[in-house]
């Protein structure tokens, strides 16, 4: 501005002299009509310039800025210094606009952006998904209107947004989320949702384990501490009477004692690592030890069987095997009835191995099937207490399959038997192919 106005007094000045100097050579008259043109000229070269401008400003751009000369030029090179800066500043800010979207695109957790007025400004896909939003329809509308649960109303009129709101929502299927209300200016609020839908059943089913726990241990504790006490309080304690109470305590004491083994023996299943360490098991010596194993539970209750024990042994771990199929054998004798009948099979072929076992038991109602290996799940309480179950053994037959990538497939009718199958891939079985360096 500076240099600019320096040039125009200089040409001002400029034309002043020459118009005296005109003067006093060819009269005042020439020396009017010469100052007068020099004036009309210079008036032109900025009124150009200024039209240039103008047409600029019309249609700005860094990159087409309109030459200009004299002191114009650095008029022109400072706006284009500034259209540069500006530009390039919109640049930075729009990248940047565009990786905080990209951003909140991209989190696990809803984002709902909201105006003074609680009117949706912005959502993220998952807060599309969380409350059943639609981004084109919804954006611009009161969130109150869209999220219509009592307890969201009233979270908003309370305006404690220091704690978040467990909201139970029912779009498509049942899903909770733990809803928090962020200001973060003078009139916007950010709506964040996160689907606490696992970790709730999660809880759901640690209080329920200790419940159930808690339960089971309760009785024979309780028989236990009833015996001991009736004992203390006898002056003399005969040997009837130590034969009728001596049983009954060594009972439920058994009883406590295989309920903290398959405690035990779960924690592990699930705190080991998921891939267990592969051996050559013999799956002929497997099925003769579990029917001595049958035969030694249900003395002499029921006729027990092995058909097909096939030669091909399995990939896996003996002990955990042991276990699942010791566990299966051990539910068929317990509930089937004196005179029943027990089958152990092993089946192999090109298709993988399958081992089952088929009892003429009490059977089950279908609707019981899906929760059978859930932890403590009883079809019948108080018949599964006297069979002596601790109600943790499919259970541990579920950690031991997945460890072992296979499937349990169950059968049954009531007062007809079931059928328990375990099924395993082709490649975990061990031929005579195969040598026992090779699980591959």
């Amino acid at each position: 501005m500076r240099e600019f106005v320096q040039r125009s007094l200089s040409i001002a000045v400029f034309i002043t002299l020459a118009a005296l100097a005109l003067a006093l050579a060819f009269g005042a008259a020439a020396a009017l009509a010469a100052a007068l043109a020099a004036t009309l000229l210079w008036l032109g070269f900025h009124l150009w310039h200024v039209a240039r401008l103008i047409a600029w400003m019309q249609h700005p751009s860094p990159y087409h800025m309109p030459e200009g000369y004299g002191s114009w030029h650095a008029v022109f090179m400072g706006l284009y210094r500034q259209a540069r800066k500006q530009h390039e500043g919109r640049k930075k800010l729009a990248g940047t606009l565009e990786r905080f979207t990209s951003a909140g695109e991209a989190m696990p957790d809803g984002v709902l952006v909201l105006d003074e007025h609680e009117r949706i400004e912005w959502m993220n896909p998952m807060a599309v998904e969380h409350f059943g939003l639609d981004r084109k329809r919804d954006t611009g509308s009161q969130v109150l209107n869209l999220i219509r649960h009592p307890a969201f109303h009233g979270y908003l009129a309370a305006g404690r947004f220091n704690q978040p709101l467990t909201l139970v929502t029912g779009h498509a299927r049942e899903r909770v989320l733990s809803i928090q209300l962020v200001p973060f200016d003078l009139s916007r609020k950010l709506l964040l949702s996160r689907d606490i839908t696992q970790l709730e059943r999660v809880q759901t089913v640690h209080r329920d384990f200790v419940a159930n726990v808690s339960h089971e241990l309760r009785t024979p504790l309780t028989v236990v501490g009833g015996f001991i006490e009736t004992l203390s309080d006898m002056d003399h304690v005969d040997d009837a009477t130590l034969r009728q109470f001596l049983p009954m305590m060594l009972e439920q004491s058994r009883r406590m004692q295989r309920l903290v083994e398959d405690l035990l023996a779960l924690s592990r299943l699930e705190n080991e690592p998921r891939q267990t360490e592969l051996e050559r098991v013999d799956m002929a010596a497997l099925m003769n030890t579990l029917r001595v194993e049958a035969e030694g539970l249900s003395q002499g209750r029921h006729r027990v069987e092995v058909l097909d024990a096939a030669p091909d042994a399995l990939w896996g771990n003996p002990f955990e095997l042991h276990s699942a199929f010791g566990n299966l054998v051990s539910n068929a004798v317990r509930y089937t009835p004196e005179g029943g009948r027990i089958t152990l099979a092993w089946r192999a072929g090109p298709d993988g191995g399958r081992f089952t076992v088929t009892d003429t038991g009490i059977g089950i109602p279908r609707e019981h099937i899906p929760r059978l290996t859930e932890r403590f799940y009883r079809v019948d309480r108080g018949r599964s207490r006297a069979s002596g179950g601790t109600g943790l053994g499919l259970a541990i037959v579920k950690h031991v399959l997945a460890r072992h990538r296979a499937r349990l497939d169950v059968e049954s009718k009531p007062d007809q038997g079931s059928s328990f199958s375990v099924s395993f891939s082709r490649e975990q079985l061990c031929t005579a192919a195969k040598t026992e360096t090779d699980p591959a």
